[in-house]
């Protein structure tokens, strides 16, 4: 079962890659001698949580050099650069409050994207009209038109994406939909797609206060509404709040929805509904539900979306995963395995028990960033999370937060609903004097 430290680890809060000491990433890397020519140099915009996370997944391959990091917080920015120069062994040659000067670098390929999720487009699109490669975390993008846009900036520009959902590079998982498409499950009805998180606590109200020391409180905004400083909207926490980002619908579900969706090799639900609120902490400072449940029809099964925050019994003792739910048996797949439990009739199983397979081989991120690399060396824009599969889930996942703020079942045709209130929700405004792109 997925512990608070795992998801910890993933998310950043604990560093993914801090588990293995920085000196030993600096061993590993001096132990391999490449040439000048070779190297691959990238820059981080975002640098607490996962955005350093994957920075030092990119740092384990010896041919990586990074040349510069961006953040509004100095405080971070200076804590990142001490860590890097550790790793390293070099000091970061270019530090910047402000991102567009590390955009504006003629010697550098890759940007890594590890800003909440409201400033992913704008950044990604000034990447690519720069020449970068880019690296963005998920979700892609913060609303469906920016998905559209930054698909349009990668094929325009020709550049090399890859998305942070690192579990399309982790072998159990690809594993797990090898078995799923075989067909022997029979006939899949359903998916449930569930993220209880326990860990997660409620975020207590808190007065706004005057912005710390050393933060671009402005920057940090960006095109976001303009609002007083307030902690509860800053680091972490931003993901609990519209203006920034989707709460676990985009947060988590952008991992697991993934799969359900590749899975199943399936693409645009014909209708979306969904339940929730604020039934566990409804007084504290979040503005996106706690607990929610959304169900995506197809043509002939569904896609079922739970989570709860502040709970950790989800399906199957679980408290994240997937559920494929076939005739002869069921899969069940989490960050920890898989395996099948059989279907019984009359107290005969349908199909054998697959026991649980455990997670195995290097780990998702750094395989990840290693298809990444490879894919950057041979210019195939085919990564294994490319701007396509990351603005499919990114545009699936707020499908379900739209049919959950608008309280209706929608209909989509992959471009608009049958709703009027429902399609404001595609275009996010921008606040000035930021403009959403156009490509």
């Amino acid at each position: 079962m997925s512990t608070r430290r795992d998801f910890f680890r993933q998310v950043g809060l604990g560093g993914a890659g801090l588990i293995l000491s920085p000196y030993l990433i600096r061993a590993a890397r001096e132990s391999a001698h490449v040439s000048a020519n070779d190297k691959i140099r990238v820059g981080l915009i975002g640098c607490n949580g996962m955005g350093f996370s994957d920075l030092q997944s990119f740092l384990k391959n010896p041919e990586v050099e990074c040349v510069a990091l961006a953040d509004i917080d100095q405080e971070v920015l200076d804590k990142r650069a001490a860590d890097t120069e550790k790793i390293t062994g070099k000091k970061v040659p270019h530090l910047y409050k402000d991102w567009r000067k590390l955009i504006d670098l003629k010697d550098m390929d890759v940007v890594i994207i590890g800003t909440p999720d409201h400033w992913h487009c704008l950044l990604f699109v000034a990447a690519c009209e720069s020449g970068k490669d880019v690296y963005c975390e998920k979700p892609l993008g913060n609303s469906i038109e920016e998905c559209n846009i930054m698909i349009r900036a990668a094929k325009k520009y020709n550049r090399v994406v890859q998305v942070g959902q690192w579990q399309r590079s982790d072998p159990h998982w690809q594993d797990a939909v090898q078995f799923i498409r075989s067909g022997q499950l029979g006939k899949i009805r359903t998916v449930r797609v569930f993220s209880y998180q326990g860990w997660c606590p409620s975020i207590p109200v808190k007065p706004d206060e005057a912005v710390p020391a050393g933060v671009d409180y402005d920057m940090w905004l960006g095109p976001a509404p303009k609002r007083p400083f307030n902690r509860n909207r800053f680091h972490f926490t931003f993901r609990w709040f519209w203006d920034y980002a989707g709460g676990l619908m985009t947060d988590w579900g952008v991992h697991l929805l993934d799969y359900a969706l590749f899975g199943m090799d399936v693409t645009a639900p014909k209708s979306i509904m969904a339940s929730g609120g604020k039934f566990g902490y409804p007084d504290d400072a979040c503005e996106t539900p706690d607990l929610l449940q959304t169900i995506y029809t197809f043509d002939d099964f569904t896609v079922l979306w739970d989570h709860a925050i502040g709970v950790d019994d989800g399906a199957y003792g679980r408290n994240h995963g997937l559920g494929f739910v076939g005739e002869n048996g069921t899969l069940v797949v989490d960050r920890q395995g898989w395996e099948v439990i059989p279907e019984k009739v009359s107290g005969k199983q349908r199909m054998e028990a697959v026991p649980l397979k455990k997670s195995y081989g290097e780990g998702g991120l750094n395989l990840h960033v290693k298809n990444h690399l490879e894919c950057i060396k041979s210019r195939n824009p085919n990564t294994n999370a490319s701007i396509e599969i990351g603005a499919h889930i990114a545009k699936f996942s707020h499908l379900g937060n739209i049919a959950f703020r608008t309280g209706k079942k929608l209909s989509w045709d992959g471009t608009t609903f049958n709703d009027a209130e429902a399609d404001k929700y595609l275009v996010k405004e921008y606040r000035s004097p930021w403009k959403l792109p156009k490509i």
